[in-house]
């Protein structure tokens, strides 16, 4: 049995995905839905493999027979969530194919259906509607957390410390820059999760600076060697 936790999320997302910046991607989401689900999380809930819910109200995940899924905390699973949810889009990145193949490699490992439902969500054009406020928060979080660190690149210090509320607002109207990241995704997230967009925007911004390093946005790319 193959157990689900971080470990297991990660060595999936490295096995499919080869690309540095899309593995950064992944953890800036991941580190973005950590801090959602402390603060949209319900208190002392826990997700289970079990068939019967746990201690502090908490919901079970589906015991899918393949797979051992350890005791996961809201933080240990919106995590997850955040940290896989592309991984299939390196192999498989058309419209046609992500996140829809990445559902199935999933469901084939035994990975359990509140992980798949969420990652499919965050797909506009998947047709599977965003329920929970796990689900609420990987679509809100996911462009804005590229969007954030594509703001970080152009500063000098190319470091998440030089970013500020305002600079991202003010990129957010300059449709030349990463024109790949949809606007109205960004805008419509924070309203689906009912928060005000700078408060979201700064949000995310402070839950991405504890691993800045690891995103390489330190400001250590900017250093003379």
């Amino acid at each position: 049995m193959n157990l689900i936790n971080r470990e297991a999320a990660w060595c999936l997302l490295t096995e499919f995905t080869q690309s540095e910046s899309l593995r950064k991607h992944a953890l800036a989401v991941e580190a973005c839905m950590r801090a959602c689900a402390v603060k949209y999380g319900q208190t002392g809930e826990v997700y289970s493999r079990e068939g019967h819910e746990l201690a502090g109200g908490a919901t079970t995940l589906p015991d899918t027979g393949a797979s051992a899924v350890e005791e996961l905390t809201p933080e240990d699973l919106w995590g997850i969530v955040g940290l896989i949810h592309d991984f299939d889009y390196e192999k498989y990145p058309s419209l046609e194919d992500h996140p829809y193949k990445g559902n199935e490699i999933l469901k084939e490992r035994g990975w359990p259906e509140i992980l798949r439902r969420a990652i499919l969500s965050h797909a506009e054009y998947s047709g599977v509607t965003r329920n929970s406020p796990m689900e609420k928060a990987l679509f809100a979080c996911d462009e804005l957390a590229g969007f954030i660190t594509a703001v970080a690149l152009i500063k000098p210090g190319k470091s998440l410390a030089e970013v500020d509320v305002k600079s991202v607002r003010k990129r957010m109207k300059d449709k030349a820059f990463a024109r790949k990241v949809n606007r109205d995704d960004i805008i419509n997230g924070a309203a689906a999760l009912g928060v005000d967009l700078d408060e979201h925007i700064g949000f995310c911004l402070e839950a991405l600076k504890p691993i800045a390093k690891e995103l390489g946005l330190d400001g250590a790319a900017a250093k003379p060697a």
